[in-house]
């Protein structure tokens, strides 16, 4: 059970062999790390597995890229499905399966939270590779880029920029980032700690680099059948038995990029945004500092408050999103709901509502 689907094992993988699995795409939600939220989202999940397998079908169909998709499952239990064919909504998705390492927790002398990498061997196949692969075309409001640039941690030689960015400034050619995937937070790392840690060769490190550039380029075009600016997201990736890299996880949805429409978020940043108004969000900062400092691997017990939930209107115009866009990317009517035309236009009243009683 993972924050916002769950994983159903048909066949466990084994050292040479692939397995088979489903994904089930529910509809919770997820902001900050967190886990489940206290409220859900109408429709979101069978959304998420219809955006995903879309995009899955797009980037095989038209790179040649190898994934773990197998395809969709109607609620009636047939197999094998693709999004062309579906009439009503569902919210499985069959995959293939490989094994998961993880790496080993453990605190030093100082207190701090560290993890060893040395579970992963140049040799290994069948395994996920632990890391986020990330992509970012524009920096939008919300992006971490500014967290980090304020934390100096970045520059803006980083990004191949003369200048500190503005929230909304488009990249002139895509920048890569990567960050650590099975660690209790995430943390970003550079492209030679990512090769040292998990054993990467540099023609693999390029290939990863190349499958990146190809998936962002698929979602960009996806994306604008609905408008939709494709701003950054991100691509998980594993080895099969013969060590060739392929796409796992799920790619292009709501969840896992962030698009804009205009100047306004059409994604799980909408959330984000909202939560980041309410007290709970500070208290969150100050529980993952504590945790750090105390080098404890859980902040979540840290944590002084839990969240409420999300204003009911937004939370009703937040799930149009993800139908819409869903029904959008396909091209077909899946789901009974407003185009996301209307439903931007309902994101704009709410805005404008919410500025005027504050």
């Amino acid at each position: 059970m993972g924050s916002v689907k769950d994983l159903e094992v048909l066949k466990s993988p084994t050292k040479a062999e692939m397995g088979i699995g489903e994904f089930h795409f529910s509809d919770r939600y997820s902001v900050f790390d967190w886990g489940e939220m206290p409220d859900l989202i109408d429709d979101k999940g069978a959304a998420l597995c219809i955006m995903g397998a879309y995009c899955f079908e797009q980037l095989e169909r038209e790179t040649g890229i190898k994934t773990h998709y197998r395809g969709l499952v109607t609620p009636d239990g047939e197999r094998g499905i693709r999004t062309r064919d579906l009439d009503k909504p569902t919210n499985i998705m069959e995959i293939d399966l490989v094994n998961v390492v993880k790496p080993k927790p453990y605190t030093t002398k100082s207190g701090e939270l560290k993890y060893d990498y040395g579970v992963y061997t140049w040799d290994q196949a069948n395994i996920l590779i632990p890391l986020e692969i990330i992509y970012r075309n524009g920096l939008p409001e919300g992006s971490s880029i500014f967290k980090r640039l304020s934390q100096g941690t970045l520059k803006p030689e980083d990004l191949g920029l003369d200048h500190y960015p503005k929230p909304g400034e488009q990249l002139e050619k895509p920048v890569f980032d990567i960050s650590t995937k099975l660690e209790k937070g995430d943390r970003y790392i550079t492209w030679k700690e990512a090769r040292e840690l998990v054993k990467l060769t540099e023609e693999e490190t390029n290939e990863i680099k190349e499958t990146l550039l190809k998936t962002d380029k698929v979602i960009t075009k996806v994306a604008s059948k609905a408008k939709l600016k494709n701003e950054d997201g991100k691509i998980e990736l594993a080895f099969n038995p013969e060590r060739e890299i392929i796409v796992v996880d799920v790619i292009g949805t709501l969840d896992e990029c962030r698009f804009t429409y205009g100047d306004l978020h059409v994604s799980k940043e909408v959330a984000r945004q909202f939560y980041k108004e309410t007290e709970w969000y500070k208290d969150i900062e100050e529980a993952k500092k504590e945790a750090k400092s105390r080098g404890l691997e859980d902040w979540k017990p840290l944590c002084k408050s839990s969240p409420r939930k999300i204003d009911p209107t937004l939370k009703r115009i937040v799930g149009n999103m993800y139908t819409s866009v869903a029904n959008e990317f396909t091209g077909s009517k899946i789901f009974d709901t407003p185009k996301l035309e209307q439903v931007i236009k309902n994101y704009k009243a709410y805005l404008k509502t919410k500025t005027t009683t504050s």
